[in-house]
C-alpha cells in the first residue's frame, strides 16, 4: 500500500522558502523487499508545474519496491507560501536556476540520509532536465554515489539565440522589474517549433504538452499549471539551457555515469527530436560513455502522462533496474 509522507526543508533564496516536499513510499515497510526499497528514484519537475503531477508514475514505482521523493521548486506548487497565486513564478534571489540546484542538493542529501544503504536514481523532466544537467555537472563530486540520471524532455538552443534571449529579458527587467510577468517576452521565448501546437488549452487535441486530452485538460483546469514566470524565472532558464551548451560544463560530470535521455518525437522542448540528439551527441563529445537515447515516436513534451505511458513507466523502470545488476 503505497502512502505520501510531506516534509519539508529552507531554500537557500533570499527570504529562507519553505520547500514542500513529497516521499511516496510503501505504508507496509517494504516487508517483500527486505525492509527496504530496492531503489530510491528523486523527481525535478518542469516549469510551471508541481511535483504532485508525478503521483501515478510514483505510484507505478512504489508497487515495485521503489520510494520516490521530489520537491515543488521555488516559485512553484506548495512552496509558495499559503498558496498566493501572485507569487507562483516569482523567484525570490538573484540566479534563480544556482538557487534550485541547490535545493535539489539539499533534498537530495535527505533522501540519502534517509535510505543511506539502496541504490539511488534521479530524473529530472522539462525545466528539471535543464537544471538536473546542471545538477550533474556543479555537484558532481556530491553525488559520487548516484546510481543514474533520466533526462525527460530536454533539447536545447543555439547560443547566439540564448544571447538575444537575455538581452531581451535585461531590458525588461530594467523597464518593469525583475519580477513583472510578461506575455509578450514568453511569447517570443516560446515560439519555433511550439507554433505548430497549442500552447494555451483551447484546442487540447493539439497542445504541445501530449496527446492525452484528458490529462490536457487538467492541466488548464489547474491554476498550479497556469500562471506566466517572472522576467527573473525567464531568465533563469536562460541561463541554465546555456550551462548545458557548454561542453566544458557536461565534462564535469561523472563520464561513467549511465544517463538516459527520453523525449517524444513530437516534442517542441527538443526541436521535435533534433535538439535531444544534439545533447545526446554533446554528451557522447565530452566523454560519457554510458548513454541511452530513447525517442517515443508520436509523443509530444510530457511522456509520462501520454496515453502509452504504461510503455514509458515500463522502461524507465527496467533501464533503472538494469543499473542494479
Amino acid at each position: 500500500m503505497m502512502i505520501k509522507e510531506n516534509y519539508s526543508f529552507v531554500s537557500t533564496d533570499d527570504v529562507g522558502t519553505k520547500v514542500h516536499g513529497v516521499c511516496w513510499c510503501d505504508g507496509d515497510g517494504y516487508r517483500d523487499y527486505g525492509g527496504e526499497p530496492v531503489a530510491v528514484l528523486q523527481l525535478v519537475h518542469g516549469m510551471i508545474e508541481y511535483i504532485e503531477r508525478y503521483e501515478e508514475f510514483a505510484a507505478y514505482l512504489v508497487d515495485r519496491g521503489f520510494a520516490v521523493t521530489g520537491h515543488d521548486h521555488i516559485g512553484h506548487g506548495h512552496s509558495v507560501g499559503k498558496l498566493c497565486e501572485a507569487e507562483w513564478g516569482i523567484m525570490h534571489c538573484d540566479r534563480c536556476e544556482e538557487v534550485m540546484v541547490e535545493d535539489m542538493l539539499t533534498n537530495y542529501k535527505l533522501t540519502r540520509q534517509r535510505y543511506p544503504h539502496v541504490p539511488h536514481f534521479i530524473l529530472g523532466h522539462s525545466m528539471g532536465s535543464y537544471l538536473l544537467r546542471m545538477f550533474l555537472a556543479e555537484k558532481a563530486n556530491e553525488i559520487r554515489d548516484l546510481k543514474g540520471a533520466m533526462i525527460l524532455g530536454t533539447g536545447t538552443v543555439p547560443d547566439p539565440m540564448l544571447h538575444l534571449a537575455d538581452l531581451i529579458i535585461r531590458t525588461a527587467s530594467l523597464i518593469r522589474g525583475r519580477d513583472y510577468k510578461s506575455p509578450l517576452v514568453t511569447g517570443i521565448l516560446f515560439s519555433g517549433d511550439y507554433r505548430k501546437f497549442d500552447m494555451d488549452g483551447s484546442n487540447p487535441k493539439n497542445s504541445w504538452l501530449s496527446t492525452n486530452v484528458e490529462s490536457v485538460k487538467r492541466y488548464y483546469k489547474d491554476p498550479m499549471n497556469t500562471y506566466l514566470f517572472s522576467l527573473n524565472g525567464l531568465h533563469g532558464d536562460v541561463r541554465m539551457i546555456y550551462h548545458g551548451n557548454q561542453i566544458r560544463n557536461i565534462r564535469k560530470i561523472r563520464r561513467d555515469l549511465p544517463v538516459l535521455f527520453a523525449s517524444g518525437s513530437d516534442d517542441p522542448v527538443g526541436s521535435l527530436g533534433k535538439g535531444v540528439k544534439k545533447v545526446y551527441r554533446k554528451f557522447q563529445k565530452a566523454g560519457l560513455f554510458n548513454l541511452t537515447l530513447k525517442l517515443y515516436e508520436g509523443d509530444r513534451h510530457e511522456i509520462l502522462q501520454e496515453l502509452d505511458r504504461d510503455r514509458v513507466f515500463e522502461e524507465l523502470y527496467l533501464w533503472m533496474k538494469a543499473q542494479m545488476e
